[in-house]
């Protein structure tokens, strides 16, 4: 077996199931469809930040992984600091996913590798899957080739939750923690406390904590009670 390069540890959260599609399911479906199968691929995913590009990538390593294949997470600062070394024989997993991509453009070392892993990766039939703040082409790229490559990939464009979808997002998390959370609970919890996801989220977990010490249910007494806790002094 080749020896790979270390990439980020994923987080257990950041699966498919626990992803709320909102009106992001088309790009949810293809991956779903796409980990886990045969043939060379790339695919870019684009959109703000809360979009959940982040968790898509995540997720898709951890698809590939439970089919039974090496996948990879990398972020632009891994990459970045020593570009040869961090991709060196990442054509033997099925799946290597680059986070922020778009952050190394305009840095050539970085770029010969990316294009020299494309090339790789194509060559032994893995897949490339990107993540940004905007599509392929908007970037500097300095080698013209790389980023044909990349204006080649499947190009999905991410939207951040609204308010409907932050809630089902909420119950959906709670569910496969085994919590019940009422409608009118996450309701509660949307109208008092920060909006962005990964706060919820963070949210959720201390919910989670707290209502196992104590042993109570997620009522909005209770909900309201920690938010005064944690936003006292």
């Amino acid at each position: 077996m080749t020896q790979l390069p270390l990439g980020v540890r994923l987080r257990d959260s950041a699966t498919f199931a626990a992803f709320e599609p909102g009106s992001n399911g088309t790009a949810l479906a293809w991956l779903r469809a796409r980990c886990g199968a045969a043939g060379a691929d790339r695919a870019w995913l684009w959109g703000a930040a809360g979009s959940g590009r982040t968790h898509l990538l995540e997720a898709a390593c951890h698809a590939a992984e439970e089919a039974g294949q090496r996948a990879i997470y990398l972020t632009p600062e891994v990459v970045a600091a020593a570009p040869e070394a961090a991709l060196e024989g990442l054509e033997y997993c099925s799946l290597v996913a680059l986070d922020d991509c778009g952050r190394v453009a305009g840095q050539r070392d970085v770029e010969f590798a990316l294009f020299d892993l494309c090339n790789r990766l194509g060559e032994r039939g893995g897949m490339l899957l990107l993540a940004a703040d905007a599509p392929p082409l908007t970037y500097p790229w300095l080698l013209a080739d790389l980023a044909s490559r990349l204006a080649a990939a499947t190009v999905f464009r991410l939207h951040a939750l609204d308010d409907a979808g932050k809630l089902a997002a909420l119950q959906r998390r709670a569910r496969l923690r085994g919590l019940e959370l009422p409608a009118a609970t996450a309701r509660f919890i949307l109208g008092r406390a920060d909006r962005h996801p990964e706060a919820l989220f963070r949210l959720l977990d201390d919910l989670d904590e707290a209502s196992l010490a104590a042993q109570r249910r997620l009522t909005i007494p209770f909900v309201r009670g920690l938010i005064g806790r944690q936003a006292a002094p």
